[in-house]
């Protein structure tokens, strides 16, 4: 598999993953450019990888963390705007949008964590992997996310992650 056949085939799904970790489309764009600007360096290398997109999902996640320590500013929540302002049809988008806002607050750890448990769909061990850390603290980061997210909206945004 050549580089550019990688990313026509891959460039959606991380960027949809890296959106999620920033919680903003254009950083989003950023970390994944960044990221896939070195993995074209190393494309030899990392074409003989089992999944490279593992891989690149890993690097993906150290850019995040590492941009964040970089930049050290705050990603800002997307607004939300109240229920009854939102047409019914795009009741679907405002979920997520007001997912994406909840998320943003989180550290970026939790959010990492959550992240890579429900839109990755990995386990604790691949999580863990991924973060650098032991599955125990994995599973910390995902239970202590989980229970901010129950506290700032106790209702609904705890049901779109469970889906």
């Amino acid at each position: 598999m050549t580089f550019e056949e990688f990313v026509q085939e891959h460039q959606a799904q991380l960027l949809r993953f890296a959106t999620v970790l920033c919680a903003d489309r254009s950083l989003a764009e950023d970390v994944v450019q960044e990221v896939l600007i070195r993995v074209h360096n190393r494309w030899d290398v990392l074409r003989g990888y089992e999944r490279p997109e593992a891989y690149v999902r890993k690097m993906i996640v150290n850019e995040h963390l590492s941009w964040r320590r970089k930049w050290s500013r705050q990603v800002p929540a997307a607004e939300v705007r109240p229920p009854g302002e939102i047409p019914d049809h795009a009741a679907g988008h405002a979920d997520r949008q007001a997912l994406i806002a909840e998320l943003a607050r989180l550290p970026a750890r939790q959010r990492t964590a959550l992240a890579l448990r429900y839109y990755c769909d990995l386990a604790d061990p691949a999580i863990a992997e991924v973060m650098g850390c032991r599955p125990s603290a994995a599973r910390a980061y995902i239970a202590r996310g989980l229970a901010a997210l129950r506290v700032a909206n106790a209702a609904g945004l705890t049901l779109i992650l469970e889906d």
